[in-house]
């Protein structure tokens, strides 16, 4: 009998993958801590890069960078919690997590938010580019923090993360000047958008809008964009700038 043969030109139309975001989150804790967390019953990541001068990095033997597979991209790793994107929830099911080594704390209603390693931003840009390699269904706006996806309940990876610098790389989203210009000298000489229609953009570039009635809704929702999208300003408080960015992403990504 002759093997039955499969013409995989016409079986792949049939499915895609589940795989459709890639969020990254710092640890707030060291090496060692996070990967206890991150192994235990409780929460889990598919990467975990950590710091190469972290002395209990340095205790446990390493002494290079690596990146540490916890979780088989297969499987859904514990690390989104509540989220929210475009018109998806619960976004553990739909994404690869990475946790990154960084001792960002927040105590007395203050964060202090410590730069990453260059070492890090190399192992973190190589990772971003294989697994956007592997999975197309990521699209730019759909490479985002925790932050991002759990407003006003998350503010990591944090200001520091290096999002231009990646963009630049290959990975992610980010505006155009030219276009963020433009917008910004409109509304520099007209004023601003109402809020209705800020609203409207950032729900269409993926933000959930639903806690942004209040005013305390909106400023989290605005402060979740500036962490990304405006890391040298991240009061919560709208301005021409921040508007401008906002409007020239959904120019860009949703013409």
């Amino acid at each position: 009998m002759k093997p039955i043969l499969y013409n995989k030109s016409r079986a792949i139309r049939s499915y895609n993958s589940r795989i459709r975001f890639l969020v990254f989150h710092y640890t707030a804790g060291n090496f060692s801590s996070s990967l206890s967390a991150l192994t235990g019953p409780n929460v889990s990541a598919h990467y975990l890069i950590p710091d190469v001068t972290d002395p209990s990095y340095v205790k446990a033997g390493y002494t290079e960078q690596e990146v540490f597979n916890l979780v088989d991209e297969q499987h859904r790793a514990w690390h989104a919690g509540v989220s929210a994107w475009g018109d998806r929830t619960s976004l553990n099911d739909t994404s690869i997590g990475v946790e990154i080594v960084n001792l960002a704390s927040y105590k007395d209603g203050v964060f202090t938010f410590p730069p990453y390693h260059p070492a890090q931003i190399i192992a973190i840009e190589e990772l971003a580019l294989n697994i956007l390699g592997r999975y197309p269904d990521i699209s730019p706006t759909q490479v985002l923090g925790h932050s991002d996806i759990s407003i006003g309940r998350k503010s990591d990876p944090g200001p520091a993360f290096p999002w231009h610098a990646l963009y630049l790389k290959g990975v992610g989203a980010w505006f155009d000047d030219a276009t963020r210009q433009a917008f910004q000298d409109r509304y520099a000489q007209t004023g601003m958008p109402e809020r209705a229609e800020l609203l409207k953009l950032f729900k269409t570039y993926g933000y959930d809008v639903s806690k942004a009635s209040t005013a305390q809704g909106y400023n989290q929702l605005v402060r979740a964009f500036q962490l990304h999208f405006r890391p040298a300003n991240y009061s919560g408080v709208m301005d021409v700038e921040t508007a401008a960015n906002l409007a020239a992403l959904v120019s860009k990504y949703f013409p």
